[in-house]
This record gives structure tokens, sequence and C-alpha cells, in this order.
């Protein structure tokens, strides 16, 4: 008897061990990076997200992705000490998440056409801003740090069955000297 029950688990664990799926889509995201001391910038970019989905049932699976972003800002400022003045920066973002999936994008399986998806891990963001201060100088400041990372969204399936738009909000907090607050917002489209 226990060895029925040894071998049933052993079955019922390699399922969902093994049962892994690659995925990947492109899209677009927004990131709102707030610093204490600093003024509030925008910033926008594309998306590269890959995920390796690994306990897949029917219609929920955990995956592993590494949603990569880059992007641009840009900032427009005028005083009258300093006169106009502009800044291009660049921006890198790439958290390393687990996500809890449900339905749409879940596995390439499922035929449920909406689904929803949340987690957590830790991330890397780097982005160069511009800045004035109260005397009208104008000063650049970088912010490149760790910090964990929360994630949630759904998505819509469209066309064939694993192919789905996919909305995702994110909150980071860097652990480095700004202390930034990190929230995104990000359309992707699944393949």
């Amino acid at each position: 008897m226990k060895s029925i029950l040894i071998t049933a688990l052993a079955v019922l664990f390699s399922k969902f061990t093994f049962s892994q799926t690659f995925m990947q889509g492109v899209g677009v995201v927004t990131f709102i990076q707030a610093s204490p001391g600093y003024s509030t910038s925008v910033t926008g970019g594309f998306t590269y997200s890959p995920k390796v989905s690994f306990m897949e049932t029917g219609n929920s699976s955990l995956s592993v992705g590494i949603p990569v972003s880059a992007g641009v800002s840009a900032s427009y400022s005028y005083s009258s000490y300093g006169g106009e003045s502009g800044n291009l920066g660049l921006m890198l973002d790439a958290p390393l998440i687990l996500n809890f999936n449900v339905g749409a994008g879940s596995s390439k399986e499922t035929e449920r056409r909406f689904g929803f998806f949340a987690g957590g891990g830790f991330g890397y963001h780097a982005s160069s801003n511009r800045a004035s201060d109260l005397f009208g100088n104008d000063f650049s400041y970088k912010v490149a740090g760790f910090g964990p990372v929360a994630n949630m969204g759904f998505r819509i399936g469209v066309g064939r069955r694993s192919k789905n738009i996919e909305i995702r909000f994110s909150y980071m907090k860097t652990l480095d000297i700004s202390k930034s607050n990190l929230f995104g917002l990000g359309g992707i489209f699944n393949l």
C-alpha cells in the first residue's frame, strides 16, 4: 500500500514538474518614477517578455519570466534664470518574476479567452533623468538599483489558443540611495 502511494505521488509530481512550456511576447511599457527629493519622471519603452511556464494544469500554471524593458525619457524645462533645457535619458528594467497564472495565457493548451496573473520577484532598474532646483539650475541624476517587484494583470485571448493580449501593472521599490518608487503599465502581445 505504501509503495502504491509513493508511486502515485511520484507520477503526479513528475506530471507537474516536467510539463514546461516556453512562451514569449512583445509590447510597450510606461514607467512613472517617483524619487523623494526629485521631480517625478515618465519613461516609455518596449518590452520583450520571455517566460517558462511549469506546474501546468488545464487552466492554471506557475511561470518564471524576465520581462526586459528598454526605453527613453525626454524632458523639457524652462526657467527665467537658466532659459530652456532639454534632456534625453535611457532606461533599462529587468525583473525576474514568479507568477501564478489562471485562464488565458496560463498554458498553450488552455481554451479560456480571459485570464489573470499575479506574482512577484526581484529586479534591476536603471534610468537617467533631469531635474531643476528652486533656483532654476538643471542637473542630471541617475537611478540604478535592485529591489522587490510585484505585478498583476489580465489577459484576453485572441486568435489561436496561446495568443493573447496582456495588460500588466507593476510596482518596484529600489533599494539604492534614491529609494525610488516605480509604477509600470504595460501592454504585451503574447505569441
